[in-house]
């Protein structure tokens, strides 16, 4: 996409700046880096300051070359994309995650992005003797194989580059074999009627498998994904065991949850101060 050149700012202020290479993306869907610096007569790593910025506001995502609109109603977003949105809040919901598992479970966790984040503060929390997780994320896998007292199971199935998952029946037969004390999952969307749903039918039937496997339920769902109708159900609200969340998502959904007696956690901006969780417990608020 070449950006239209109506006018030649190069003096304008730095935030002005940001706010027209905003709107600019928003309108066209992307833009690219050397178009925007011949835009506004600045050097390409200015602009890339700019839309890091941008980024950090969720007004845009950064991908190589250039930035690209944040389209929410897209059924599905790449892995690497929907791993920079609402970062901080993933990275604070999965050290809330990790506090939860103990050493000698058998736990299952998804191939969502926060799922990775709740493996990553397993790695760095350490000291496990005999964990297993069981996963159908390629990401999440990578991420806990090799680590001392951790054993990996990978779910078997069709590769989805989209997700980095695998997905398909060929994994059922291995829920049938072993006993799984928790199910972290994370969802496209989350509604009272619906429950954790998915995008795509495929990611929902294997998750529709870890839930009927797990005895607890553990949803990881962020602020955005609250009170958003997503296109196939894995998972009922009245089979939900924990609700680890952020302090954004909607208080009158969280009452709702609580007088159904779904425990909920919202987790505070300093719960992910330690990767080991310690922090997170004492910074999360539940209900009921």
């Amino acid at each position: 996409m070449t950006v239209p050149a109506s006018a030649s700012p190069g003096d304008v202020f730095a935030r002005e700046r940001q706010e027209h290479i905003a709107r600019i993306v928003e309108e066209h869907g992307r833009a690219r880096v050397s178009d925007l610096s011949i835009r506004f007569q600045v050097s390409a790593v200015t602009i890339r300051k700019d839309l890091l910025i941008l980024e950090a506001e969720h007004r845009l995502i950064r991908t190589h070359g250039g930035a690209i609109s944040i389209d929410r109603s897209r059924p599905e977003l790449s892995f690497d994309i929907r791993e920079r949105l609402q970062a901080d809040e993933k990275q604070r919901i999965g050290a809330a995650g990790a506090a939860l598992v103990h050493d000698g479970e058998s736990i299952v966790m998804d191939a969502s992005t926060t799922a990775l984040s709740v493996a990553r503060h397993l790695t760095a929390r350490g000291g496990w003797s005999q964990l297993t997780v069981i996963t159908s994320g390629l990401r999440l896998a990578s991420e806990l194989a090799g680590h001392p007292g951790i054993i990996v199971l990978m779910l078997g199935g069709r590769v989805r580059w989209e997700a980095l998952s695998v997905v398909g029946q060929l994994g059922d037969g291995l829920f049938s074999r072993i006993n799984v004390q928790k199910a972290f999952l994370g969802a496209a969307g989350f509604t009272l009627e619906s429950g954790l749903a998915d995008a795509t039918d495929e990611e929902a039937q294997i998750k529709r498998s870890m839930v009927a496997a797990a005895r607890e339920v553990i949803a990881i769902v962020d602020n955005t994904k609250w009170e958003r109708a997503a296109f196939a159900t894995f998972c009922p609200t009245d089979q939900i065991g924990v609700v680890l969340t952020d302090e954004a998502a909607p208080p009158t959904m969280v009452r709702a949850l609580a007088a159904r007696g779904v425990e909920v956690r919202l987790v505070a901006a300093d719960a992910a101060a330690k990767s080991d969780g310690a922090a997170a417990s004492g910074t999360t608020r539940s209900y009921p």
